[in-house]
């Protein structure tokens, strides 16, 4: 070989590398779902989170846990050894060049020397390193979608506990008010059994509803202080109190968060977009690219050593002219016999495959059934809401009847504290319908997967 030809055979082969790929074409597998989503929401996609949230307190608390939450915080790292991973495979798919430089003294002399050494390096004929570099990154983009997925359900997860907390405080000011009222029913009819205007048995009914006030009430100091245990838990940090939620942050008439009405009958293509789903289907197309390259184990491997440098018996004569030194040295690995661990390794890369796209279409059907779900208890919402507060004004109204009627002498005051009871329950479901609305916007727009586009990652 002249010295013209080693280096025309190293760009020939080079050329080659890559050149045939035995992965099977990828097509994004069609949609296991109905094509269309009643009822969804389109804008979810592209309404910021913090838009999302209009209270400044809750959107705070928000920013608060994206900054301090440790599992965001290792979704986060495992996007940078992923990163490092790939660029660790792909670097494999170029040469690696060492430079050694010597001086050899024997008995004929001194040899002085410069060389670039190229280390073992495979030409890629079949694909298989480029496969594995694009399983690799395939698995770099499932983990950034996994990091974004953690994202989207850490802020929905601090709105939901903040909310939970302001629900408690609204439920136990209630307790308050109510004990409150059946303390002052209890002194009333106590002064009046000392007159003897009342029997024993009103006096120890009503110390009976007025105790059961007070042990309800007795609940909510640690039932708060758990609520405040779970949100510090996901912020990752103390909460400031000024970032508190209050009483009447519960109320639906005051949401927290927005959420705009469009028409029915979004595509559910939408939920493509999940991360969730992207990260899904990432690792689908990991999964087919390894395929490929356990394919290409299967066919001859061809590496390559070599060194070119300058060698001379003066270091001043080194660059002269017709000291120029080089080698190539090719190898060849043929798979003769293995016992069929290469076709094994194909058939379980198949299986692989074959799982990730059973995993891909369970996680897109996820994705609709919780869509599905958010959808179906917002379309009765608005009706349960106006039920609930209609029930609560009629209690309210039988309540104002009854201590009317006692304070005339034509009813008991059984019936006064039946409905003291009926009024208390009639409030406290409120309260627990109007958490339902909030935390339902707060779900439907998580499982839309929108949103969210204002802390983006780094690029990759």
């Amino acid at each position: 070989m002249n010295k013209t030809s080693a280096p025309l055979a190293l760009a020939t082969l080079l050329a080659l590398s890559g050149c045939a790929n035995f992965a099977p074409v990828y097509s994004r597998p069609e949609a296991a779902i109905p094509r269309i989503m009643e009822g969804a929401h389109s804008d979810a996609a592209t309404l910021e989170w913090a838009s999302f949230f209009g209270n400044l307190r809750l959107r705070d608390a928000v920013h608060l846990a994206l900054q301090n939450n440790r599992d965001l915080r290792i979704a986060a790292l495992n996007v940078e050894l992923s990163r490092a991973s790939f660029k660790s495979t792909d670097a494999s798919r170029l040469p690696t060049v060492g430079a050694t430089a010597g001086v050899t003294n024997t008995q004929l002399g001194t040899t002085h020397s410069l060389q670039l050494a190229l280390s073992s390096y495979e030409i890629d004929l079949f694909g298989r390193v480029k496969n594995l570099s694009e399983s690799a990154q395939q698995a770099l983009f499932a983990s950034d979608e996994t990091r974004r997925s953690t994202q989207i359900s850490l802020v929905a997860e601090v709105a939901l506990a903040w909310l939970n907390w302001a629900a408690d405080l609204e439920r136990q000011r209630l307790a308050q008010e109510t004990l409150d009222s059946r303390i002052q029913t209890f002194d009333l009819i106590r002064r009046q059994y000392n007159l003897g205007a009342t029997t024993g048995l009103a006096l120890a009914q009503a110390a009976s509803t007025r105790d059961s006030a007070q042990v309800d009430l007795s609940g909510y100091p640690a039932a708060i202080a758990q609520d405040r245990n779970a949100l510090e838990l996901l912020l990752g940090a103390a909460l400031p109190e000024a970032l508190a939620p209050q009483a009447e942050d519960a109320a639906a008439a005051s949401p927290v968060s927005a959420l705009v009405e469009v028409p029915s009958g979004v595509p559910s293509a939408v939920l493509l977009n999940r991360p969730d789903v992207l990260s899904a289907e990432h690792n689908l197309i990991a999964a087919n690219a390894n395929i490929g390259a356990a394919r290409a184990a299967l066919f001859p491997t061809i590496s390559l050593t070599g060194s070119s440098g300058f060698s001379s018996s003066a270091l001043s004569d080194l660059f002269a002219a017709g000291n120029g030194v080089w080698s190539l040295a090719p190898t060849i690995s043929v798979p003769v016999f293995d016992a069929g661990a290469g076709q094994a390794n194909v058939r379980s890369a198949e299986v692989s495959r074959d799982i990730a796209l059973a995993k891909y279409e369970k996680t897109l059907q996820t994705a609709f059934s919780e869509v599905a779900n958010a959808l179906a208890i917002r379309s009765t919402l608005a009706e349960r809401l106006q039920a609930q507060k209609a029930l609560l004004a009629s209690t309210s109204r039988e309540l104002e009847l009854a201590q009317i009627k006692w304070r005339l002498g034509s009813t008991t005051l059984l019936d006064v504290l039946d409905a003291q009871r009926a009024l208390y329950a009639a409030q406290q479901s409120l309260i627990a319908l109007q958490l339902t609305e909030q935390s339902n916007r707060i779900n439907l727009y998580k499982t839309l997967g929108g949103g969210w586009k204002n802390t983006p990652s780094a690029s990759l």
